[in-house]
Formats: C-alpha cells, structure tokens, sequence
C-alpha cells in the first residue's frame, strides 16, 4: 500500500471513531480547550502510529486505548494532586463508547436513508432549521410563508423523520 492510500485509509478511520474519540476525551478532562488539545494529539497519534494497527480488530478499538493513555498523560502532565478519574474508570468509560459507537454509525445511516427519502422541500425546511439554523421567522421569510406555518411544518417534518427511523430500526432488529 503506498502512502497515499495509507492517509486515505487512516483518514476514513479517524473520521469514522472521532466522535467516540471526542465523546471519550471530553467526558474525561473538563476544560474544553484542555480536551481539543488531546483530541488533536491523539489523532496525530493515531496517524503517526497507523502501521502498527491491526485491521482484523475495530479501529475504535485502538483508538480509544491511545486515547485512554493520553488523558492519563495528560493528568500526570498536570501533577494534579488528586485523581479526577481512576484508571480502571477511564478504561470502563472506553469500552462503553467503544460498544456505543456501532449502534451510532447505524442509526447515522438509518437518518441518510429517510432523509433521502423526504420531498425536497421537507428537506430544506430541515436544512434551513439545523445546518443554517434559521429561526422560524427567517425560514419564513426565506420560503415566503409565516413563522406559524414554518412551525407546523417543521413538526410534520419530524414526525415523518421519526416514524421512518423507527420503522427502520425494528425491521433491522426483526
């Protein structure tokens, strides 16, 4: 494999575990700058270490004990007196995301999937709410109809949004 299939594979990676990697870090070191800080070194880690990762295990896997390792480093970095978590506590922590994260990658795509299935205009609706988060009276102006109706609409949005979703979840789980 050349290197620049190695970064694209490794870049697949890491795009895939770095919400687990995130959720992990910042459920363990409160500042958030503190935890941006070990997020980047861990996936400079990660990078910098990638031809030692075993492909028949989970990535997630691996890059939660990377990550577990850091935040310790990071505490001892601090000579903090006193241990805001154990060891044995942050690695409970790890494998609970580590088993979350499935489930997580799943329902992303059950949402591609039902979003795909909605009518354009439902999803700009969505769209204009939550990736341009407008308010009610902006996408109203924005669709030339009232906040009132935006509303309405939003919700009958959602609910067919949710139906499908669960619609999807239990015929997989059937």
């Amino acid at each position: 494999m050349d290197e620049n299939q190695k970064r694209e594979e490794f870049t697949h990676h890491w795009l895939e575990v770095e919400p687990s990697v995130s959720a992990y870090v910042f459920a363990s070191i409160s500042g958030f700058h503190d935890a941006e800080d070990v997020v980047q070194r861990i996936a400079q880690e990660l990078a910098r270490r990638f031809d030692e990762y075993d492909s028949s295990r989970p990535f997630v896997g691996w890059a939660l004990w990377i990550a577990k390792s850091r935040v310790i480093d990071f505490y001892r970095a601090q000579d903090r007196t006193r241990v805001v978590f154990s060891d044995e506590l942050l690695a409970q922590l790890a494998d609970t995301i580590a088993k979350q994260a499935d489930g997580r990658s799943n329902r992303r795509e059950v949402l591609e999937a039902c979003l795909e299935e909605l009518p354009p205009k439902s999803r700009r609706l969505l769209d204009l709410r939550y990736v341009e988060e407008l308010s009610a009276a902006e996408m109203a102006q924005e669709t030339g109809t009232t906040s009132g109706s935006v509303r309405v609409l939003l919700s009958r949005v959602r609910t067919v949004l949710a139906g499908c979703i669960e619609r999807r979840i239990a015929m997989e789980n059937a």
